[in-house]
């Protein structure tokens, strides 16, 4: 898959997904939120995929949130042969958020604004010593679409969260692993290896485990759509039974199904 505003590879079980635009901290326009969902489709669909990093290029970002330079009155300006802006960034959100696969957010600078959100709903974030995490909206003239609201207060509470959304303040990679908005902290020479390290750990995991808890984490939050995600995982696991079988089976032999056998 070619890309030019993000870097996507694979290898040795782990998908990387870059967003390549540190001139601007990496603040995403409409390419490259439309880019960020074909690579996280694709991360999905390959099963020699186990594990997800998400970052962003260069030292001073992981990303910024949406480019304003291309916002205008009506939202962000872009070709209409792609999802819009905001649009595709909901679709990526919600993959990163329900890809059968734990996603670690690398943050290795600036996590504001829409960048902020994308590392939280991330399973797991790492982060440098001199990464800032931080809020804009009502700064900027905008605000939150759902998860990065409802996900912030399951992780800080709402106190914090209201505290964080309203005031627009900045945080150090410090204060928040005290918060609990990221699981580890080291110098950012360190970080590939904290991250790969943390990656290798859950290549040795039960995928299918992992795939099931990732769902239950989301059932009671999201509704019918997170016991649907749910159900989904619970339903293919059925699928590879002889019982499942049976019933297609029976259904293609035009006979009854012989259930009672699988009743023990």
């Amino acid at each position: 898959m070619k890309f030019s505003e993000i870097k996507y590879d694979k290898n040795d079980g782990i998908a990387r997904i870059s967003i390549n635009r540190p001139k601007s901290y990496n603040a995403v326009d409409q390419v490259a939120a439309n880019e960020l969902v074909d690579a996280l489709n694709d991360a999905w669909i390959d099963e020699s995929v186990g594990v997800v990093v998400f970052t962003g290029e260069g030292e001073k970002a992981f990303c910024t949130g949406g480019d304003q330079s291309t916002r205008k009155l009506g939202g962000y300006k872009g070709s209409k042969l792609t999802f819009p802006l905001i649009e595709a960034w909901n679709r990526a959100t919600q993959i990163i958020r329900t890809i059968p696969k734990p996603v670690i957010a690398r943050v290795n600078g600036f996590a504001i604004g829409g960048g902020h959100v994308w590392h939280m709903v991330c399973d797991l974030s790492i982060a440098s010593e001199d990464a800032v995490f931080g809020q804009v909206g009502p700064s900027v003239g905008s605000f939150d679409i759902g998860f990065g609201t409802g996900d912030l207060v399951r992780t800080v509470g709402l106190k914090k969260a209201k505290e964080i959304w309203f005031m627009c303040r900045r945080y150090s990679a410090v204060e928040a692993l005290d918060m609990g908005l990221v699981n580890a902290v080291v110098p950012y020479e360190q970080l590939d290896e904290e991250v790969e390290k943390w990656c290798n750990d859950l290549l040795e995991k039960s995928p299918i485990a992992l795939k099931m808890l990732k769902a239950s984490f989301q059932a009671e939050s999201d509704g019918t759509e997170g016991i649907t995600n749910l159900s989904i995982g619970a339903l293919k696991m059925y699928y590879s039974t002889e019982e499942a079988l049976e019933g297609r089976n029976a259904f293609m032999e035009k006979r009854k199904p012989e259930f009672n056998k699988f009743r023990k």
